[in-house]
């Protein structure tokens, strides 16, 4: 904005006026009545509205994490190992996968997480962590850890 005198220059202290009061009446245009009409009302109960949405991002992903982990805990009851033993037996496999895909696995492909259950209680088994009962399909799964004794 150009200024044509000094006088004008000092009159003008930012934005007006008008756009910052529509941005509150923009944010609180679904509320009901003087909490959106009324200014002062509606700018305490619009900052009050955005700290609610700040928390509720982060309960959000905390639940999120939450239901994750439960569908895997489910998953790994399902085919008799611990989600602890799950964990570490995949993580010294070097699979590397996240409780949110690992959710998704147990949840939409019960066969692909049957089979990451097996490595992971095959790996279990060959490093000697957890009491896993060995079953009979289990021979068939070869590990670097079941290489390495091999030899």
């Amino acid at each position: 904005m150009v200024f044509t005198t000094v006088i004008n220059f000092v009159r003008a202290r930012g934005p007006d006026e008008i756009w910052r009061k529509r941005r509150i009446f923009k944010l609180a245009a679904h509320f009901i009545g003087r909490r959106r009409n009324c200014y002062s009302i509606a700018v305490r109960n619009v900052h009050r509205a955005l700290v609610y949405a700040t928390k509720g991002r982060k309960l959000k992903r905390e639940d999120m994490a939450n239901l994750w982990e439960t569908r895997v805990r489910a998953g790994c009851e399902q085919h008799n190992i611990s989600y602890e033993s799950f964990r570490e037996g995949l993580a010294r496999c070097n699979i590397l996968l996240n409780r949110r895909t690992l959710a998704d696995l147990a949840c939409w492909e019960p066969y692909s997480f049957k089979s990451l259950t097996d490595i992971a209680k095959r790996r279990t088994l060959d490093d000697g962590l957890a009491g896993i009962n060995a079953d009979k399909y289990l021979d068939r799964i070869i590990t670097r850890g079941s290489l390495n004794t091999e030899k």
